[in-house]
């Protein structure tokens, strides 16, 4: 394949997978960035979570809260579970990869705050483990998910499930609604 056939593949696999959104998944976002929104408002912390990529997309989603998004305004509680690697190389050599986040939510999370499990699979061990967690502290717990959801969506309280099997672009969406949320609260914060 030449580069401009794989330039326009992208693109239009991408614009593809946005046109394939419909209502129900916007009511899902509604639902998701009313829930951070009133979480943060009653003080409490926005904890991510996700592997490879998808912890890429919790360290820069988090920091749009702690810093900012498009206003200045008063920095929100978001934390990233990706980013203490002393935490992450401890656990999961002194018990096992898959608690490298459930570990952190237990020492970190407090009832009232909100996880969200970035995965485009959503079956990785560690992110199961984090979601069950979250149900026994009492944490509510968002999904942004890929493919059909996996089992993380059955753990999920809320979900947005990316309805395409290719990574990237299920990634792609996953900022977009990343950014989306950001701007709804943004917005919340205004009022």
């Amino acid at each position: 394949m030449e580069q401009r056939e794989l330039i326009k593949l992208s693109i239009s696999e991408h614009i593809n997978v946005l046109n394939s959104l419909n209502e129900d998944d916007i009511k899902s976002l509604e639902k998701i960035a009313s829930l951070i929104s009133k979480k943060l408002i009653n003080g409490n912390k926005i904890i991510w979570c996700g592997n490879g990529g998808s912890a890429s997309d919790c360290q820069h989603l988090s920091a749009e809260f702690v810093g900012r998004y498009k206003k200045n305004r008063k920095a929100l509680s978001s934390i990233s579970l990706t980013t203490d690697t002393s935490a992450l190389t401890c656990i999961s050599n002194d018990f096992s990869y898959e608690y490298i986040f459930s570990r952190q939510l237990e020492a970190l999370g407090n009832r009232g705050d909100v996880l969200v499990a970035i995965s485009t699979s959503g079956n990785s061990k560690n992110i199961l483990s984090v979601l069950k967690t979250a149900k026994e502290l009492d944490i509510a717990s968002v999904g942004l998910l890929g493919k059909k959801g996996g089992e993380s969506k059955d753990l999920c309280d809320l979900s947005f499930i990316v309805p395409s099997c290719t990574t990237a672009r299920i990634q792609e969406i996953h900022i977009l609604i990343g950014h989306i949320i950001c701007e709804i609260i943004e917005l919340d914060y205004e009022k």
